[in-house]
């Protein structure tokens, strides 16, 4: 009976909420299922990017903030303009994509990952490392 009353109290706390943090955008992909190309395509929070017919728009992107690199969430908007309508309004989960997926006779979408603010600086950073390289060893100015 204790056993049966301890375990009702602690189905009944409270859960805690996972902590998250709001990225500045995120890395989505998209598959043409007629002739099998795929496209790789980052976008900033409130983007909007064409892929064939689609129109993606990223209106947020969070993800756990003690595990920047595990389970990205995306919100996104996938608009069809021939047909007026959003095939798609709401979430999608990186790490299980059929989980709230898009539904098209012709392409998919799904999110890779939240760009993270060292992701974003990387490019910049690997042009200052190249130029450092290049000046070290003489060979340019």
């Amino acid at each position: 009976m204790r056993l049966l009353l301890a375990l009702l109290v602690l189905a009944a706390a409270p859960a805690r909420a996972e902590q998250v943090t709001s990225a500045e955008g995120a890395e989505l992909r998209g598959l043409d299922k007629i002739t099998g190309r795929t496209q790789d395509f980052t976008l900033r929070v409130g983007d909007t990017v064409r892929f064939g017919r689609l129109e993606v728009s990223l209106m947020d992107c969070r993800y756990p903030t003690d595990d920047p690199t595990s389970n990205a969430y995306a919100q996104i908007i996938v608009f069809d303009p021939v047909r007026g309508q959003a095939d798609f309004d709401g979430w999608m989960v990186a790490s299980s994509p059929a989980l709230s997926a898009l539904d098209h006779p012709r392409y998919d979408v799904w999110v890779l990952r939240c760009l993270l603010p060292e992701t974003a600086a990387a490019p910049e950073d690997d042009a200052a490392a190249d130029s450092d390289a290049t000046s070290e060893d003489g060979s340019g100015g």
